[in-house]
C-alpha cells in the first residue's frame, strides 16, 4: 500500500503547545458532524452530504463484508444513509462518546439487525432520494478489495483510513493548486502517495526547470503539509486532541 510507505515514512510532527492545541482543535472538532446533526437548515444539508458522499463507501464495503450481494448492499447503504438524513440520526453524536467512525459503524450494525429482523416488503430505500449521492462504481471498488481474509470491521476500517488519506492527497493538491504550484503537485503526486515514480528526482527537477537539492525540499515540505492536513482531518473524527496519535497509529494498523 503506497500510502503506508508515504505517510508512516513522514517525520514527526511536534503537537502545538496544549492552549493553541485546544483552540485550534475547538474550531474543527467535529464540525461536521455537529453541524450535519443541528437544527440551521442551511447548514445541516450540505455538511450532511459532505460527510456522506466522503464516507459512504466504507459502510458499502462493511455491508458487503457481511456477505450481502452488490444489489442488496448497495440499497442498505443507500437506505441507513437516509435515515440519518430523515431523522437526524447525527443529532445523537456526541464527541465525549468517542470517535465518529464508532459511531457511523455502531449505528450501521445496529440498522442491519433491525433491517433482518423486520424483513420488510417494500423494497428497502423505496426510491427515495434524500440526498443526490452516486454508489455507481461501488462494486468495481470492491472488487479491489483483499480477499475476505479482512473482517467487516477490519476493512470498514481500512477503507475508512484510504479515505482520509485520499481527502488529505485531494486538499493538498487544492492548495498547491490555489498557491500556484499545481505543475509541481503533478510531478510530485506520485512520490507524495508512495508510488513508484517513473522518473528520478534529477528527471523531475530537470522538467520543472530546479535545482534536485530545491525539489528534494519542496517533497519535504509537501510532505510535512500532507502529515499536517491528515491530523487534521482525523482530528474533526475524535473526541479531543489528546486522541488524535493514538488515531494516527490505530488508523495505520488497518492498513498493514
Amino acid at each position: 500500500m503506497g500510502y503506508v510507505r508515504a505517510v508512516m515514512g513522514l517525520p514527526e510532527l511536534p503537537l502545538p503547545p496544549p492552549g493553541e492545541q485546544a483552540s485550534r482543535f475547538a474550531a474543527t472538532d467535529w464540525s461536521l458532524v455537529l453541524a450535519a446533526g443541528g437544527t440551521n437548515a442551511d447548514s445541516v444539508r450540505p455538511a450532511m452530504a459532505r460527510l456522506l458522499e466522503t464516507y459512504w463507501y466504507p459502510l458499502y464495503a462493511f455491508v458487503r463484508r457481511k456477505g450481502r450481494n452488490p444489489d442488496d448492499a448497495s440499497d442498505l447503504t443507500q437506505e441507513f444513509l437516509a435515515r440519518l438524513v430523515e431523522r437526524n440520526y447525527l443529532s445523537l453524536a456526541d464527541p465525549a462518546k468517542g470517535k465518529f467512525r464508532t459511531f457511523l459503524l455502531t449505528a450501521l450494525e445496529r440498522f442491519l439487525v433491525d433491517e433482518h429482523r423486520r424483513a420488510t416488503r417494500e423494497k428497502r430505500g423505496g426510491g427515495r432520494a434524500v440526498l443526490s449521492l452516486s454508489m455507481l462504481g461501488a462494486e468495481d471498488r470492491y472488487r479491489l478489495e483483499p480477499a475476505d481474509t479482512l473482517t467487516a470491521e477490519h476493512l470498514f476500517e481500512r477503507r475508512w483510513t484510504i479515505t482520509l488519506l485520499e481527502e488529505a492527497l485531494k486538499r493538498l493538491e487544492q492548495e498547491s493548486v490555489a498557491a500556484g504550484r499545481g505543475p509541481l503537485f503533478a510531478a510530485l503526486k506520485p512520490v507524495l502517495a508512495g508510488e513508484q515514480a517513473d522518473a528520478s528526482y534529477s528527471e523531475i527537477a530537470r522538467g520543472l526547470a530546479m535545482k534536485e537539492g530545491a525539489l528534494k525540499t519542496a517533497v519535504h515540505r509537501l510532505r510535512r503539509r500532507f502529515a499536517a492536513i491528515l491530523r487534521s482531518k482525523i482530528a474533526e473524527t475524535v473526541a479531543g486532541p489528546e486522541e488524535v496519535e493514538e488515531e494516527v497509529q490505530h488508523l495505520f494498523q488497518s492498513l498493514a
